[in-house]
């Protein structure tokens, strides 16, 4: 995962949406996706899905899964094939953080800001009133991080399914959300350059590289010794047990006196819930920090705390053992050379293809207005993008 710069936003970054430049920079993108993203091929399937909501004039919420950076390049390819430009919520480091011009850029192809950590009312009436009125779909991505899980989603987090809801409860045009699965397979083997890549992450912890292994198994001594030593830094000991059963363990250990410190009773939550809510108040604290002027590295620490924990949650023990397909297998060593090296984003090995599965839109007045109807959204669009990404051939992976 790419460490992103957790605090509170400076402001917030309104869409400047211009279908004339999203037209004219086309050809620009296309050489991004092709010699940039590496990715030449892109295979659609479900548009008339899209097609038909963008006939009916409904307000359209697009819920992809988020297991590669190059998602939103391959949505906004997407918008090309229906002639639509797309709006995007993104975190505010990704208009805040980078050079203006990206950022104007940005803001262009439909662009706005949202702080993830906390109550960003901006945004979410930015996001209400697109679906209300615009005629253009409105992406996000439910699980919030890059996870570089192409077969699996994580637990989707409720906020777009409570955007969805607040935006149907005022509209007089039909709302829909679109669940979206993203999948990524090599057509040019990797093997050479993950190789490569393995002897720099086990020269990191000042191992000897062991290519006479296979790479799975290179890949779980990495990822058992790196679990061990932070076993030895948070607990002065190592544990026993399966790599899975170690990280929940060692993700408990940390969050529980976190969440006694900021007085949080969310232990039942899935890790990414627990997460937010602890940084939240971290965050919190940092600004009343600097504020009074008092030293907030107390709180600093916390927050590289939950985003180890973040790091953990992303690596599921059984992944690669599961099916050790080249492309599980590259976003395993993906996620090390984020986590290991002085990497901000993986670097991209070998050319690759897409493949956009669109599912059937469910209409959002059908869950109702009860105080359960986000979370039930939010599983139903959770379930269907896990069955448009199963949907997709295991065939079509290098690996087999």
């Amino acid at each position: 995962m790419d460490r992103t710069k957790f605090e509170k936003p400076p402001r917030w970054w309104s869409p400047k949406l211009s279908p004339l430049l999203v037209r004219c920079c086309r050809r620009l993108r296309e050489r991004y996706r092709t010699k940039t993203q590496r990715m030449p091929q892109v295979e659609f399937r479900g548009l008339e899905h899209l097609r038909s909501a963008l006939a009916q004039d409904a307000g359209i919420l697009i819920a992809p899964n988020h297991s590669s950076h190059a998602d939103a390049v391959i949505m906004y390819h997407t918008a090309d094939q229906v002639g639509v430009p797309f709006y995007f919520m993104t975190s505010w480091q990704v208009l805040g953080l980078v050079p203006p011009l990206r950022s104007w850029f940005l803001r262009k192809h439909g662009c706005f800001s949202v702080d993830r950590e906390g109550t960003d009312l901006k945004s979410f009436k930015q996001a209400v009133e697109i679906l209300q009125s615009r005629p253009n779909p409105l992406v996000i991505f439910p699980e919030g991080e890059v996870y570089h899980l192409n077969e699996r989603v994580t637990p989707f987090r409720e906020g777009p399914a409570t955007i969805a809801l607040s935006a149907a409860r005022r509209s007089e045009r039909p709302l829909v959300c679109i669940p979206c699965g993203l999948r990524y397979f090599y057509v040019a083997d990797p093997t050479a350059e993950l190789l490569e890549l393995m002897n720099r992450l086990e020269e990191s912890l000042f191992w000897r590289p062991r290519p006479d292994l296979p790479l799975p198994e290179r890949i779980y001594r990495v990822g058992e010794g790196i679990l061990a030593l932070k076993e030895l830094e948070y607990l002065g000991h190592t544990k026993k047990g399966s790599i899975p059963e170690r990280v929940k363990s060692l993700s408990d250990d940390i969050l529980r006196p976190l969440e006694a410190k900021y007085s949080l009773d969310s232990k039942e939550s899935p890790t990414p819930e627990r997460v937010k809510a602890v940084r939240q108040k971290a965050i919190e604290r940092v600004e009343q920090c600097r504020e009074s002027g008092i030293d907030a590295n107390e709180f600093f620490l916390d927050l590289d705390d939950v985003y180890l924990v973040t790091q953990m949650f992303s690596y599921p023990g059984e992944y690669v053992a599961e099916k050790a397909s080249i492309e599980r297998i590259a976003e395993t060593l993906d996620k090390f050379e984020e986590d290991l090296l002085p990497q901000q984003t993986a670097t991209i090995r070998g050319v690759r293809r897409a493949v956009v599965s669109l599912g059937e839109p469910i209409v959002v007045a059908e869950f109702g207005k009860g105080k359960s109807a986000a979370q039930e959204l939010t599983k139903v669009l959770e379930s269907r993008v896990q069955e448009l990404l199963d949907g997709v051939p295991a065939d079509a992976s290098l690996g087999k």
